[in-house]
C-alpha cells in the first residue's frame, strides 16, 4: 500500500513537469525509483538487452526482456552516458553483479573511456512503470487540450 501511495505521489508530482514538455533525466530517474524494488546483488544477463534508458549521468535502466527491467545506479558520473548510442555491461558467466560489474559507454568519442562501476541493482515493476508513463502522457494531452480550449475563448 505504501509503495502504491509513493508511486501515485511521484506520478502526480511529475504530471506537472510533463505538461511543460519532455521529462528531464532527473524527473525520469525519480519516476523509475518510485517503481524500483529493494536492491539485489545481481541479475541474469543473456548476452543482449531488449533496450536501455539513460537516467542522467549516474543511472540507467536496462531491459533484459520486454517485461523485465533493472535500475542500475552507478558509483559516480559516467562520461557521455546521456549521449551514448550504445552501451556494454561486463558480466561473469551471465551474471551482472552490483559493486563488481561495470557499464561501458560505446560509440564515437575518446577511445580510453573509463568503465562506470555499478553501485546498486534494483528490479523495476515494468507494468506499473508503463502505467505511470501512460498516465503522464495522458495528463500532458489533457493539459494541452485545456490550454487550447482556454486560448480559443
Amino acid at each position: 500500500m505504501k509503495k502504491v501511495l509513493v508511486a501515485l505521489m511521484a506520478a502526480a508530482a511529475l504530471a506537472g513537469c510533463a505538461t511543460a514538455g519532455k521529462l528531464s533525466s532527473s524527473e525520469r530517474l525519480e519516476l523509475y525509483r518510485a517503481h524500483a524494488g529493494a536492491p539485489v546483488n545481481s541479475f541474469r544477463y543473456f548476452g543482449s538487452f531488449n533496450g536501455w534508458t539513460e537516467l542522467g549521468d549516474s543511472a540507467l535502466a536496462v531491459w533484459t526482456k520486454p517485461s523485465e527491467a533493472w535500475l542500475l545506479s552507478l558509483s559516480g558520473p559516467c562520461m557521455d552516458l546521456s549521449y551514448a548510442p550504445a552501451i556494454s555491461i561486463t558480466n561473469m558467466m551471465g551474471q551482472v553483479s552490483a559493486r563488481f560489474d561495470r557499464v561501458v559507454v560505446l560509440g564515437s568519442g575518446p577511445v580510453g573511456r573509463v568503465p562506470c562501476r555499478i553501485e546498486s541493482i534494483q528490479p523495476l515493476d515494468v507494468k506499473a512503470l508503463r502505467a505511470s508513463e501512460k498516465e503522464l502522457r495522458e495528463a500532458k494531452v489533457a493539459e494541452r487540450a485545456a490550454d487550447q480550449t482556454a486560448e480559443d475563448k
